[in-house]
């Protein structure tokens, strides 16, 4: 039967293919094709896992103290009879077998069925019994990954040569740093229960230049593995079981992308100039290294942003060190063959952790808490490790540190103490570097937008990330589920906000650009450039589109007409006078 589910489009386009549901256990384990010839081997491995529980459970119940409570051996003896049912390990065994599936993947898939049947169960008591087994599925997980877990490498998750190229990944949600495993991938699509507009995972798919629909509510319990599914990621849904009349329009829908795309090519060459003469320039947001290649050949000017966090996330092994940074960091800085690169400090916190490897402690889930620069300065030798690996690329090329979520004084006084201490410690060394490298700061705390003198006086340029500063602005954990939908890029206090900062920056003379999402939203670019700004920066995949509707613009007529949207406070106000801004 066919039905749409509606979320939320991140990343545009039409992507049509087969459904490849994760269960939220699974993304916590690889997956990955066995060898063929393999699978009593793998079987073998999740028989042992198998045994290694019951042996634990036996011992766990032979150890319970004489004065422990009934319910703790009852809870035991549950869980050991469930164990103990042959047909827990008899689909997954199957799997592995039939489908050359490795064993984690295997258990994972089964436990995913066994929770929808129990799902549907009334009686309270039986639907509880649901728990019980995925508490007896995750210690099977746990005692397979300790198995192995000297032998997994990060490209034992998925092979691209196993999965086709019209699978589309369907899930509960997706952590960034699992997004990047599924990124040298050539899955067509993505689809999540949970997620806003501008999340880190978000940002992650749009760097694939693959569809995807985020805030599907249900969308991981409502679709079954193996559905034909259609996302519409310009549009924000995804049709389950399609009937071929919209097969056959979603696929003309796709051509017409093709000629489009085909279109948009021709744009590369062309200087990025207004039809009354502005020169714009477009720089690129990267993740990786190998990012910047393809912002060179779209026409990229320099990377604005390089989320140096990248290189730190999705590890199993220790966090870089500054050799191994500053190799990452020249690598950027040769593929961008001599234009400019801003190293963004790393930026962990909020829903960018550290990877497995890591032995620090986490930094919380909450945007107020311990991340960006506020982590950097509690970590003051990791801080100084990749300072040190910035400035020595700098000796090779346009190297730029910037500094994210800054707000006091304080802040900005110890961050360019420790650059001072980098530089003297590799001029002890006789290292070389750029002993005039460029440093800049990120404004996106309301509180370093309405201090803006104090940024102007001590950075060399400066860098407004959109996504934190409506959040911060709006009190919206952009994370959040349940209040994405208040995120809102057109609030008349975000635009009265952007509108002082560019202004400010160009009186003093100080280069400012725009590295937030809005700067990559081609339905805004009339209004960023009607508010003054000349440097966009955003992911490559949007360089394009972005640059057409420049090229159509007059940014005269546009700061003709930007007043009366500043000045407009009611939505039904706002809304006529950014409908005659557009128009111009």
């Amino acid at each position: 039967m066919t039905f749409a589910l509606h979320g939320i489009p991140v990343s545009k386009g039409v992507a049509i293919g087969k459904a490849l549901l994760i269960s939220r256990a699974a993304l916590e384990v690889s997956h990955y094709l066995i060898e063929p010839g393999t699978e009593e081997e793998e079987a073998k491995r999740l028989l042992d896992a198998f045994r290694k529980v019951r042996e634990e459970l036996e011992q766990l119940r032979f150890g319970l103290p004489k004065d422990a409570p009934q319910e703790m051996a009852a809870f035991l003896d549950v869980h050991a009879m469930i164990l103990a049912d042959p047909t827990l390990a008899e689909k997954p065994l199957q799997l592995i077998r039939t489908q050359r599936l490795n064993a984690a993947w295997a258990l994972t898939t089964e436990l995913n069925d066994l929770l929808e049947q129990f799902a549907e169960i009334e009686d309270p008591y039986l639907k509880e019994r649901g728990n019980d087994i995925r508490q007896v599925a995750e210690r099977v997980l746990k005692a397979l990954y300790l198995q192995q877990k000297d032998s997994v490498s990060h490209s034992d998750f998925l092979s691209p040569c196993d999965v086709g190229a019209d699978t589309i990944i369907v899930a509960h949600d997706i952590a960034p740093h699992d997004m990047l495993r599924f990124k040298e991938f050539s899955f067509t699509g993505f689809v999540t229960d949970l997620g806003g507009k501008t999340s880190h995972t978000a940002i992650v798919a749009r760097s694939m230049e693959i569809p995807a629909v985020v805030g599907v509510r249900h969308a991981s319990e409502m679709i079954r593995h193996g559905d034909w599914l259609i996302v519409d990621g310009d549009q924000g849904f995804v049709v389950v079981a399609p009937d071929a009349g919209l097969l056959e329009h979603y696929r003309h829908l796709q051509a017409q992308e093709i000629q489009e795309f085909q279109k948009l090519q021709q744009l590369k060459y062309s200087k990025t100039r207004t039809q009354d003469g502005v020169n714009i320039e477009l720089f690129a947001n990267i993740e990786l290294p190998e990012d910047a290649t393809q912002a060179v050949e779209l026409g990229a000017v320099g990377v604005g942003l390089f989320r140096s966090e990248f290189l730190f996330m999705n590890r199993n092994e220790a966090m870089p060190g500054e050799e191994q940074q500053y190799k990452e960091y020249r690598r950027v800085l040769d593929l961008m063959q001599g234009l400019p690169v801003n190293i963004r400090t790393i930026d962990v916190g909020a829903d960018k952790v550290l990877g497995a490897g890591s032995d620090l402690s986490q930094t919380g889930t909450s945007p107020l808490g311990l991340r960006a620069i506020r982590w950097s300065l509690a970590e003051p030798e990791i801080f100084l490790t990749q300072l040190r690996a910035i400035l020595r690329a700098s000796a090779y090329g346009q190297a730029r540190i910037l500094i994210p979520m800054l707000a006091h004084a304080k802040e900005i006084d110890e961050t360019l103490t420790l650059i001072t201490k980098a530089k003297q410690q590799l001029h002890q060394r006789g290292q070389a570097f750029n002993p005039n490298i460029q440093v800049g700061a990120m404004i996106e705390v309301p509180a370093a937008a309405l201090v803006l003198p104090l940024f102007l006086q001590r950075f060399d340029f400066l860098s407004i990330g959109t996504n934190d500063l409506i959040q911060y602005t709006l009190a919206i954990d952009r994370t959040d589920h349940a209040v994405a939908h208040l995120y809102d890029p057109l609030h008349p206090a975000i635009l009265n906000l952007l509108a002082s900062i560019i202004r400010q920056a160009k009186n003093a003379g100080i280069p400012i650009s725009v590295c937030g999402e809005m700067a990559g939203d081609p339905a805004l670019t009339k209004l960023m450039l009607a508010l003054g700004l000349t440097d966009f920066s955003m992911h490559f995949s949007q360089l394009l589109l972005v640059k057409r509707e420049i090229l159509r613009a007059n940014v005269g007529e546009l700061k003709s007409r930007v007043e009366a949207v500043l000045n407009a406070f009611e939505p039904s106000q706002q809304s006529q006078a950014l409908e005659y801004l557009f128009q111009a």
